[in-house]
């Protein structure tokens, strides 16, 4: 701080403290004098009325005593750091006031206008200081504002563009809709059309021959017209020998000196632990009710309730050939051991056998008098035997298509037949709870297994044909030695039916096919199930391994799809 040039001297400062003790008290007798008594519960107490607190209507309300004109003057020099003048004005008024030159009545209260004056200059101070806060909040404010309507400009900007794609976009979907709509007619009337060139081609094709009959048929006439115009040419034996030609041969009876080529051989069991559902197709427009392997090429062929049967590529699923020519429900197919025929049985009581290289009908037996249910292919090629609901299984000789056989014996349907490996052995089940051997020579049963307390949905031998397996309605599984004929191994599968079963390569491992959607594969030497394959959601209605590797299994199913485990 700056040293003032001015200093009062000793008797100087005791005069201004004596002056100031005597304002004091003059200042103490004044509040004493005008000090008022309020009573309490304890006592008197003196009770200060400055002129601080006014009752008004019983509210007290705040009043400011005016300054005396000296501290007006100290507190103006002070607010504005007058230093040196404050120390002369305080030297110079101390000084003429202890030499009496200043009268109590000139040392009056400052004029009010004075005080109005300093507060309304206050009140500038605090309203210019709540001026700049304001402007400064006014300022945040316009920037927020600024900012908000940049960001509404942008909103409505990209609400405006998203309101334009969406009408193009309305406009495009409606174009392309009516664009869509015109393709159903094209696309019904191309199925028509290809539906009716199929009829044509059909219809062409049973024309050509019928013309390739007709013209056999002719050239076998010219060439008697040609043999009885040369009767000179013409014996007794060559007669004979052109009778004979006329009528087909019938096929001879299978030997019984054959041996089963797989009866010494060991194979791998398949590994059904690690099986997964790698495929599930869906190829017709009902239950699947038989399922039978290419016995050259991975190629399947399914047997459907839509009078339907297919052949698929394996594992692609690539639907190779369709069948149609049944009435009824198809419940069975087999190929032929050169896999050039197929032979299909329906619930129109009718075998048909197909030729697949001129994808045709090539001939339909109708020796049956209730639906037909299974048929199978002797490995010769020669014979095909069938089942019907009319209690017989036929075999019938491929080469004149002549029923050679009729096996009677069963009491109820026969629902399944198939062929001892390198035999002339016909296995039956039927609904009579029954499994039959029969001989294809004779046509007399061999031996009959008792055990099933149901019906008998299926039996089948397993590669090396010393065992077969039998599948009944209760969910029951019996396994059969055939050397011995006696059972040794009974499976119960559960409460619901088991439909079929299959044997892998080895004879080891066994498949069922459950009526509760699931496939059940059961490991004939541990005697234990080995897994349960869940996929289906139906009952699965037929299951067989892939013969030549078993790398994969296939099972069908009554929800219209067929699966391949791998």
């Amino acid at each position: 701080p700056h040293t003032p040039s001015w200093r009062p001297s000793s008797s100087v400062r005791r005069a201004t403290t004596t002056s100031t003790t005597r304002s004091c008290r003059r200042i103490l007798t004044s509040w004493v004098t005008k000090t008022s008594l309020w009573m309490t519960s304890t006592g008197c107490w003196p009770r200060p009325n400055l002129g601080l607190l006014v009752a008004d209507s019983g509210l007290a309300r705040v009043q400011q005593r005016p300054q005396v004109i000296d501290d007006f003057f100290r507190n103006f020099l002070m607010k504005f750091g007058m230093q040196r003048s404050l120390e002369a004005f305080q030297g110079e008024w101390y000084e003429l006031q202890q030499s009496g030159q200043f009268k109590d009545s000139e040392l009056e209260i400052v004029p009010d206008i004075y005080t109005r004056n300093h507060g309304l200059h206050q009140e500038v101070v605090l309203l210019r200081e709540e001026l700049d806060k304001a402007r400064q909040v006014a300022g945040k404010a316009k920037d927020s504002w600024d900012k908000f309507r940049k960001e509404r400009d942008f909103h409505r900007t990209h609400h405006r563009r998203v309101a334009q794609e969406k009408n193009k976009l309305i406009v495009d979907l409606k174009r392309l809709k009516k664009h869509y709509e015109q393709y159903e007619p094209t696309l019904t009337e191309l199925r028509h059309k290809y539906e009716v060139s199929m009829k044509e081609k059909m219809l062409m094709r049973l024309e050509r021959d019928r013309f390739l009959a007709k013209s056999a048929s002719m050239q076998k006439q010219l060439a008697q017209l040609q043999m009885d115009s040369n009767e000179d040419d013409l014996n007794s034996k060559g007669l004979a020998e052109n009778s004979k030609n006329k009528s087909p041969h019938q096929a001879p009876w299978p030997s019984e000196d054959r041996t089963n080529p797989y009866v010494n051989s060991s194979f791998e069991a398949a590994r059904v632990s690690d099986l997964k559902k790698t495929q599930q197709f869906k190829g017709h427009n009902g239950a699947i009710s038989r399922i039978a392997f290419h016995p050259k090429i991975p190629v399947v062929a399914t047997a459907c309730d839509d009078h339907t049967w297919k052949m698929w590529s394996m594992p692609e699923g690539q639907l190779v050939l369709s069948g149609e020519g049944h009435t009824d429900w198809v419940s069975g197919v087999a190929f032929h051991p050169r896999g050039s025929l197929v032979a299909t049985t329906s619930g129109d009581s009718t075998v048909k056998i197909w030729d697949v290289a001129k994808e045709r009908c090539k001939h339909t037996l109708t020796d049956h008098c209730q639906p037909t249910w299974a048929c199978a292919f002797h490995d010769l090629g020669d014979f095909l035997v069938t089942s019907s609901m009319d209690q017989t299984a036929k075999a019938f000789d491929l080469q004149t298509m002549k029923c050679r056989q009729t096996f009677r014996g069963h009491v109820d349907s026969v629902n399944f037949v198939a062929f001892q490996p390198s035999s002339s052995t016909v296995l039956t089940a039927s609904g009579d709870k029954t499994v039959s051997l029969w001989d294809l020579r004779t046509g007399l049963c061999v031996q009959t297994f008792y055990g099933h307390a149901n019906a008998c949905n299926q039996a089948v031998f397993s590669m090396q044909g010393d065992s077969v397996a039998s599948c009944d309605s209760d969910g029951i599984v019996k396994l059969w030695d055939v050397r011995v004929v006696s059972e040794y191994l009974q499976i119960d599968t559960g409460q619901h039916p088991a439909n079929a079963c299959s044997f892998d390569r080895s004879g080891k491992v066994l498949a069922i096919a459950s009526g509760d959607a699931s496939i059940k594969t059961f490991n004939i030497d541990e005697r234990a199930f080995i897994a349960n394959l869940e996929g289906h959601e139906d009952s699965v209605q037929d299951v067989a391994f892939e013969p030549n590797s078993n790398k994969y299994l296939v099972s069908a199913s009554s929800d219209a799809t067929f699966a391949m485990w791998q």
